[in-house]
């Protein structure tokens, strides 16, 4: 079952790297990587498929990725896709596949993938790393709460919450992680149901704690709900069906300002910014910044983000989207 079996991997940073890996090890039979960016010395700590001369190349991640899977194992069939996953591109990316395995760095694409999920009948599995902490759920349409029930606000808003670049990971946590969504989604694919976790897992490594949280499908009426769930208010997504995120309703939008190499990103969570918290994360990295009451700017290598109180940000240097958005949720989250 598992050769038969049709894995998307969304994000090929540090958990979707050790997830692909263990995937093809395990005999799936084929596996689609799709990832925006390129390799980084900065990711080598943590991103398990690559090296210092895709680094130094700056290779894509979806093609390094591939060609390392497919000298791990040469039975299973690798798509690589070098995009950035939108509303437009998802549903052909996710087309014919089993089931999807959450790589990805921002909480924008994985609503999206909840989306999809859900109007497709598609599971996935949501996982996230920051420091010594990680968390994975299983989302198992129609059967299982989904991501809108476990953050009935939605995503964070910018700036809101620590990145991978201002806060780092623990290489090791990263492992746990991607070994859990792994093994939940070896009982899926090889028809052991009754096998899977229901609940959400956290884990605090440094801590040495390990906690199961119930998250109750939000259904609306009387039923019990938690994790800021409001009473009475059933989810839009996996009770009303409502889309928004796959419609291209919500979400960030990026345009290419003519004639100035840069590209505008304006999330759908945006400001009001505390650029005090923002610069007080960022005065623990190696990276340049200048704070002003009206705007935040910050150099990294040859790129620039200026960022304003509304959360929207003009990245200079250049003239791709994809780069410019994946700095931006790399540096002030989205």
């Amino acid at each position: 079952m598992l050769a038969r079996s049709r894995v998307l991997v969304v994000g090929l940073g540090a958990l979707g790297t050790c997830a692909a890996e263990l995937l093809a090890r395990s005999g799936i039979g084929n596996l689609r990587l799709v990832d925006r960016d390129i390799v980084e010395f900065s990711n080598l700590q943590r991103q398990l498929l690559y090296t210092e001369e895709d680094a130094q190349q700056g290779l894509p991640k979806a093609l390094c990725a591939a060609h390392r899977i497919a000298a791990i194992n040469s039975e299973i069939a690798v798509d690589a896709q070098i995009a950035d996953v939108t509303f437009r591109n998802i549903e052909a990316l996710a087309e014919g596949v089993d089931l999807i395995i959450d790589g990805t760095d921002n909480f924008e694409t994985r609503f999206l993938i909840n989306d999809l999920s859900i109007a497709r009948g598609i599971p996935w599995i949501f996982g996230g790393c920051l420091g010594y902490e990680g968390q994975t759920f299983n989302i198992l349409p129609q059967e299982t709460a989904c991501l809108n029930c476990l953050m009935p606000d939605g995503p964070p808003h910018s700036g809101e919450l620590p990145t991978c670049d201002t806060a780092g990971v623990l290489g090791p946590m990263v492992t746990i992680v991607a070994s859990f969504q792994v093994t939940e989604a070896i009982k899926m694919l090889s028809g052991n149901r009754s096998a899977l976790c229901n609940q959400l897992r956290v884990f605090s490594m440094w801590e040495n704690r390990l906690r199961a949280l119930t998250v109750e499908r939000r259904v609306g009426g009387n039923s019990e709900h938690s994790n800021r769930q409001r009473a009475g208010d059933g989810c839009p997504t996996c009770v009303g069906r409502q889309f928004v995120w796959l419609s291209g309703r919500q979400g960030s939008e990026t345009v290419v300002l003519c004639g100035r190499n840069a590209v505008q990103v304006t999330p759908s969570h945006g400001g009001p910014v505390d650029f005090a918290k923002i610069a007080e994360r960022l005065r623990g990295t190696d990276v340049q910044f200048l704070e002003s009451p009206f705007f935040m700017r910050i150099q990294a290598n040859e790129l620039q983000l200026t960022l304003f109180g509304d959360g929207r940000a003009i990245i200079t240097g250049t003239d791709q989207i994809s780069l410019a958005k994946s700095l931006y949720a790399r540096l002030i989250g989205i």
